[in-house]
């Protein structure tokens, strides 16, 4: 008789979701940029590139999004693996704030295109928590817990030390405004989104790529481009020379991870997204189902093909649920690959002319690869990006010491809704000192508050009223300061420069 971990579903949770069908390649096309690959980063860059007005053909080998992007557990998260405190000693204050930031981003880019197009795919933001392992001494961590909250909020993020994490207990890091999604939902959505410029194709292995002209081959049909992005989680070598292809897979490393899912009574787990502090480190979070929840636990990672019994690994994942909860019904198990890089940074960027690539998310493939298709349309535009140095596979702007990246690159869109997306920097009156300005949230809306040498407050709307973007207090100054296009305000409120011509409103 079969056991009943054997009669558990093995195929990802996702699955379930439906996903269209597309045709095979049957014929020679000529398009903007040819994509390979079907999961996040290919559709995600195909949405964005035919938004832009480019037209697109996505070749995929199998079927979309059957692969990588459906042995995810969906966390939406700019919390690295690597841990922020350790990115301040690899790298300095501005390469590791860019590397949340870009996480953001991409959330920010997620949190837009759901928006836009009324997207039904259970997204919500809930908070991150980073704890400590289940068992473990109530004491253990806490100094790390704490130094790594203290470089986050350093940093400008929003986060906070917590001393006992909500339902597991002990100490913490609490990150507000992580998320949650069905990616296979989005995404077949977003591929019903090609506004009649893009065409996608399943069962179209592409066998061969050509410098000159720009094409290649699937299914004995040529495509002819003028730009190439691979896809593919784990690249292709597409027109990267076989020595420049093999030296970079020499810096990438493939881990398994493994994933089980039980149902329990609604409320049971809170909605959040949940990761200990061990290595390799367990992750949970929460599906929402009709009558109940559904318990996601992952982890248990190792080198790929370098365990000998893999079914234990589901076996102690298993058990760690059950602990954990008295009355769960086991019902998935599923396993994923992530590919880690020695740096703990992604390599997104140009691996050859006209060819652009994106690997190395580790835990973070939802957001990183939303963010690769974003690198990837931006350098085919023309326009900057913030990041481009930075995850370029040759990490060129790690040799070159600090920059002042934020600086540099305030005109980026996402330096526009960045505050979206960023708690305010007090949540009480009293913490504005005389002299000071802050940012503070009052009956949901932002607020830019002053208090003045003889103590009186003077609170006024935090939007510039210009074109609505949430202004900074500038200490050395004293005044109110529009990052977006440089509009400066008094303590007051008034206007000391434009282009905004009013003053800051009273809050609403």
């Amino acid at each position: 008789m079969p056991s009943r971990a054997a009669e558990r579903q093995t195929t990802p949770l996702w699955e379930s979701s439906s996903m269209p069908r597309f045709p095979k390649i049957e014929s020679d096309l000529r398009v903007d940029v040819a994509i390979v690959g079907g999961g996040l980063t290919g559709l995600t860059a195909a949405y964005l590139l035919t938004k832009a007005g480019l037209t697109v053909a996505l070749l995929e080998r199998g079927r979309c999004c059957a692969v990588d992007t459906s042995h995810t557990t969906a966390h939406l998260t700019m919390v690295t693996d690597t841990l922020l405190a350790e990115l301040v000693k690899r790298f300095g204050r501005d390469h590791a704030q860019a590397a949340w930031d870009a996480g953001l981003a991409a959330l920010a880019q997620i949190d837009e295109t759901i928006r836009e197009h009324e997207i039904d795919c259970g997204f919500e933001w809930v908070d991150g928590y980073l704890h400590q392992p289940l068992g473990e001494d109530g004491d253990a961590g806490v100094e790390m817990f704490q130094a790594e909250a203290a470089a986050a909020i350093e940093l400008g993020f929003d986060v906070s030390y917590v001393s006992d994490v909500p339902w597991l207990g002990g100490p913490g890091v609490r990150y507000d405004n992580q998320a949650r999604f069905d990616p296979r939902r989005y995404l077949a959505a977003l591929a019903g989104n090609l506004t009649g410029r893009g065409q996608i194709f399943e069962l179209s292995d592409v066998q061969s790529f050509s410098a000159s002209p720009l094409s290649l081959k699937a299914n004995g049909n040529t495509v002819y481009c003028g730009d190439i992005i691979v896809a593919t989680h784990n690249p292709v070598v597409g027109l990267a020379s076989f020595f420049d292809a093999s030296l970079f897979q020499t810096k990438l490393s493939l881990y398994t991870s493994y994933v089980v899912a039980g149902s329990v009574r609604k409320g049971t787990v809170p909605d959040a997204l949940f990761w200990d502090s061990s290595r390799p480190y367990r992750y949970m979070r929460i599906e929402k189902q009709q009558g109940q929840d559904l318990v996601i636990l992952g982890g248990e990672d190792h080198k790929t093909g370098q365990a000998a019994d893999t079914s234990a690994c589901y076996e102690r994942l298993e058990n760690t649920m059950k602990q954990m909860l008295d009355r769960v019904e086991m019902s998935h198990r599923w396993s994923g690959q992530v590919i880690e890089t020695p740096d703990g940074l992604p390599y997104i960027g140009r691996t050859a002319e006209h060819q652009y690539s994106a690997t190395g998310f580790g835990g973070n493939g939802m957001t990183f690869g939303t963010l690769g298709a974003m690198m990837a349309v931006d350098t085919i535009l023309g326009k900057p990006n913030p990041w481009t140095d930075l995850f370029d596979p040759s990490r060129k702007a790690l040799t070159r010491g600090l920059w002042r990246y934020v600086k540099e690159n305030a005109d980026y869109p996402y330096y526009m809704i960045r505050d979206r997306f960023a708690g305010p920097e007090a949540r009480d009156l009293r913490s504005v000192t005389r002299g000071q300005g802050k940012i503070l949230e009052r009956h949901g809306t932002k607020v830019a508050a002053y208090r003045d040498e003889s103590g009186a407050t003077v609170v006024r709307s935090a939007t510039c009223p210009h074109l609505g973007c949430l202004v900074a207090w500038n200490d050395a100054e004293r005044t109110w300061d529009c990052p977006c296009h440089g509009s400066r305000f008094t303590p007051e409120g008034g206007v000391i420069a434009g282009p905004a011509e009013s003053p800051l409103p009273d809050p609403s």
